[in-house]
């Protein structure tokens, strides 16, 4: 292994490969996040900062402020007590709450029954609420509140509880169908993963070296990029909704 290759977090990883991509002046896109990366605050503000808005899938215990809701501003000062504070501030009538729970508050009517993708054996569909909350995630560290974003919430009728939910950047005049879209394109990924291994030989490498492996790995994926590049010209046979490859997106 060279010696300036040294030991980073799959977070610190994925933030230089979406660096790296936005330097090179690829198409910018929102950045794709399963909940392995989405709940990392660092991250998902890192990606703000380049500009880029995000869909990224967190855990149920998130705390959120709900829409009408936020924290308390910081406290009036008292002439002569010494600076006043600026931080925000929470109280027992003010407090966010779970993504989790506010799913369960939500009614009837907030939910919409939404097809994002045709596939082998049928129309993939499932039920869907989005709304526009605020991160809670140590905003008492903050003077001003976290800005809006959208909480999406997948919760199919023959679950008891939601599975999944995500956070996103993406504008506020989005289409609901497309916000479902963009957050369940990590099928598109998993399936160039498994095309990666399986037909064009990334998993197929036994040697131990850094090397190598690299080596491998770098012709493996010019390779199926040459491939996607040239089934990209090709007209399709019907009529298809083919999901944009402009995005980043990280495994």
């Amino acid at each position: 292994m060279p010696e300036e290759i040294g030991f980073q977090t799959k977070i610190e990883i994925a933030l230089d490969q979406i660096r790296a991509a936005h330097a090179a002046g690829l198409p910018r896109g929102p950045v794709l996040m399963d909940a392995g990366y989405g709940p990392h605050s660092d991250l998902r503000t890192a990606v703000t900062a380049l500009g880029l808005p995000y869909v990224a899938g967190v855990l149920s215990n998130t705390t959120v402020w709900p829409p009408g809701t936020g924290p308390l501003p910081p406290k009036a000062s008292t002439p002569g007590r010494g600076r006043p504070t600026k931080r925000l501030r929470r109280d027992a009538q003010h407090r966010p709450v779970r993504i989790k729970d506010l799913a369960f508050s939500l009614p009837a009517r907030a939910w919409r029954t939404i097809t994002w993708r045709e596939a082998t054996n049928g129309a993939l569909t499932s039920r869907f609420a989005r709304l526009r909350i605020r991160i809670a995630r140590r905003d008492f560290d903050r003077s001003e509140p976290c800005p809006e974003e959208w909480l999406l919430i997948e919760w199919p009728k023959d679950e008891k509880e939601p599975p999944k939910y995500w956070l996103s950047t993406l504008p506020k005049n989005i289409g609901f169908a497309r916000l479902v879209d963009l957050a369940k394109l990590r099928w598109r990924i998993e399936r160039d993963y498994q095309e990666l291994k399986q037909e064009i030989g990334l998993g197929h490498y036994e040697g131990r070296g850094w090397r190598g492996f690299h080596h491998h790995a770098t012709l493996c994926i010019a390779a199926y990029g040459f491939l996607i590049s040239e089934q990209e010209t090709i007209p399709p046979s019907a009529a298809r909704r083919a999901p944009p490859r402009a995005q980043l997106a990280l495994p």
